[in-house]
């Protein structure tokens, strides 16, 4: 959402982002900052309707402040990817007037827009950024749709010169990284048990999660020297990507998946469960198994990391169509059409 709001802002628009970060120097768009409860504090809590992940709690403790700083009247359209307080709050009426057109973007997922039960049964929008084919599809018929993938900022993901050292990552061996959450659908803990069976491979994760002990606790039993578990900076990910020399993500189905795209931008080979979607995202040529098999999973981390066939240049073409210059462009003429 970052990304949309800074293209728009340079191409002339008048943004504004609320947010429970920090304003970032340098950026075109103004920054609001709305106080929230980190995720983290919420993981051992129960899960039940309205609060069904640590990730609605922390939404439910931003959510005050939004409703106290947002203000309809000061906007044409509105934009998130969040379910349901922040949905509810950006289309709340507006008395004595039309409130802005909202816009809900699927990058989670499209399980709001196709649910008629329980919370779901309140959602709206004027307009729905579908993030792959499958969710456009699915709901082109009831709502105002835009196909529209995630975008990456390809001067920032690109190939390079690894810098091993000063990550602190070995030298002397071939790394896989993993990028991910660690939650359950992320499956962090069998890329752990596939990268075990592949001698010599040194396995990086970098990510955190309500599972972060059981990572641990199993990557100290199957690869005992041969793991990093790491936290970097947003600066510091393109440099991640250069330092490896293959990429695993073990989930069996994303919404969308940034980091297939920002893996492909930086010309690493990719190990993912193979659906059509994926295929949609990085072709046909990378090394997509039924990740449920973790013997093709090894199977295919070796591959990767013996091929002797450089296809960085095909992975820098196909990388080239989710440039944010195309994609905001793209989000920039769907506001549009919603806001005359």
């Amino acid at each position: 959402m970052l990304a949309v709001a800074d293209h728009c802002a340079r191409a002339g628009d008048s943004v504004t982002v609320m947010g429970a970060g920090q304003a970032r120097p340098g950026t075109p768009y103004t920054f609001e900052h709305v106080p929230a409860i980190n995720r983290e504090r919420f993981e051992r809590l129960p899960t039940m309707p309205l609060l069904r992940a640590d990730t609605a709690y922390e939404e439910a403790s931003f959510a005050p402040g939004l409703a106290l700083r947002y203000r309809p009247g000061d906007y044409d359209v509105t934009v998130t990817c969040s379910y349901p307080f922040t949905n509810w709050i950006l289309r709340r009426p507006r008395l004595g007037g039309q409130r802005p057109a909202h816009v809900f973007v699927t990058q989670n997922s499209d399980w709001p827009a196709i649910t008629r039960g329980s919370e779901y049964r309140w959602f709206g929008c004027e307009g729905l950024v579908c993030t792959n084919p499958d969710f456009y599809e699915r709901n082109q018929e009831r709502w105002n749709c835009a196909l529209i993938p995630n975008g990456i900022d390809l001067a920032r993901f690109s190939p390079g010169v690894s810098e091993r050292a000063r990550l602190g990552l070995p030298q002397d061996k071939p790394i896989v990284l993993m990028v991910s959450a660690f939650i359950e659908s992320k499956r962090v803990l069998d890329g752990i048990r596939a990268v075990a069976a592949v001698p010599h491979a040194h396995l990086v994760v970098a990510g955190d999660g309500a599972l972060r002990d059981a990572v641990d606790a199993l990557a100290a039993e199957l690869l005992p020297g041969r793991f990093s578990r790491l936290t970097v900076t947003p600066a510091d990910m393109p440099a991640l990507y250069r330092s490896a020399d293959a990429f695993l993500h073990m989930s069996l189905l994303e919404s969308f998946g940034n980091v297939f795209v920002e893996a492909l931008a930086c010309g690493l080979p990719i190990i993912g469960h193979d659906t059509p979607r994926l295929r949609w995202i990085v072709g046909d040529d990378e090394l997509l198994v039924d990740t449920q098999s973790l013997s093709a999973v090894s199977q295919a981390i070796s591959v990767a990391l013996t091929a002797t066939t450089d296809r960085k240049a095909v992975r820098l073409e196909r990388s080239r169509r989710f440039g944010w210059d195309a994609i905001g462009t793209k989000y920039r003429d769907f506001f549009r059409s919603l806001s005359r």
